[in-house]
């Protein structure tokens, strides 16, 4: 019997790869990546809509609006893997994140028997985060029909929070119950039913490409570089002198002065390093400019 969804179906183009060279498999293997990549060319403009609107949505930060992940299994896995990343990358608040995952916090490191189906527990973790207005929920499910994944999509939707979902089927539940559906068309797996290929690589860089958008679009990025980063090591804190020396054509000296008096801000060390201003000027500099670095330093230098 042959499964309506493409990415449960067994391809006849794998069909006796337990045959194949090492290097005839690996080899089909990364033609498969990168056909699935390929595919989200489709979706870019409703991507670029979904990451704007949240970025809308998110704006102000005395509202507090969250982002949180929805998923089930590998989704859910590479869900928590992105929005782990967006704190220390571009300083988004911890608190403004969060995550519903079938079977909870075991299910990131093993399989929870169940789990995807448990719609009840889908539905009580929705409720449970107060969701608003100001929410941005995003859904993955490699099929798109993951019971726990579409009614906890459903849910955050009703709640009034964007939604927007990924799945590599075509008219899925997920996509029709999502504000704004993105079909990764990344196609049968070499290794049927293995979502963690094809799919999974399509949903890692959807997911990638949709937060650094949202990241961009609420100020955190300036010239390519990450000016809201967390200095945790000696690397970044290198990195951050780096950065405003490059802004703002300051010496190495000026750069670690300006940083200093910031308490590590790039954005608010660049204002002080540009315009010789204390940290309480750069401070309300940045607060009228939306905390958007361009647009202080435009006012700076117009």
């Amino acid at each position: 019997m042959k499964n309506s969804l493409s990415t449960e179906q067994a391809a006849s183009c794998y069909r006796g790869i337990d045959e194949w060279t090492d290097t005839q498999v690996l080899v089909a293997i990364l033609a498969a990546q990168e056909k699935s990549i390929k595919s989200i060319y489709d979706v870019i403009p409703v991507m670029a809509q979904a990451a704007s609107q949240s970025a809308q949505r998110l704006k102000d930060a005395a509202l507090g609006g969250r982002i949180i992940y929805i998923g089930a299994g590998t989704p859910a896995r590479l869900a928590m893997q992105d929005g782990t990343e967006l704190p220390p990358t571009f300083g988004w608040p911890s608190n403004r994140l969060a995550y519903v995952m079938a079977g909870g916090d075991s299910a990131m490191t093993r399989a929870v028997e169940g789990a995807e189906d448990d719609v009840q527990a889908a539905e009580d973790a929705i409720k449970a985060l107060n969701i608003t207005a100001h929410d941005v929920c995003i859904a993955i499910s490699a099929s798109g029909s993951t019971p726990f994944t579409v009614a906890a999509c459903n849910a955050a939707r009703a709640a009034g929070a964007l939604t927007i979902g990924i799945s590599s089927n075509n008219g899925s539940k997920l996509l029709t119950s999502a504000e704004f559906g993105i079909f990764t068309d990344s196609g049968p797996e070499p290794v049927a039913g293995s979502t963690r290929m094809n799919a999974g690589t399509a949903q890692s860089v959807a997911l990638k490409m949709i937060s650094t958008l949202m990241m961009i679009r609420l100020g955190h990025v300036y010239d390519g570089y990450m000016v809201d980063v967390e200095q945790t090591n000696a690397k970044l804190k290198i990195r951050a002198e780096l950065m405003v020396q490059d802004i703002t054509g300051c010496s190495p000296t000026e750069a670690k002065d300006a940083l200093q008096s910031a308490n590590g801000s790039v954005k608010l060390a660049s204002l002080i390093a540009t315009g010789g201003m204390s940290a309480d000027e750069g401070r309300n500099l940045l607060a009228r400019s939306d905390n958007n670095l361009r647009t202080a330093l435009r006012t700076l230098r117009p």
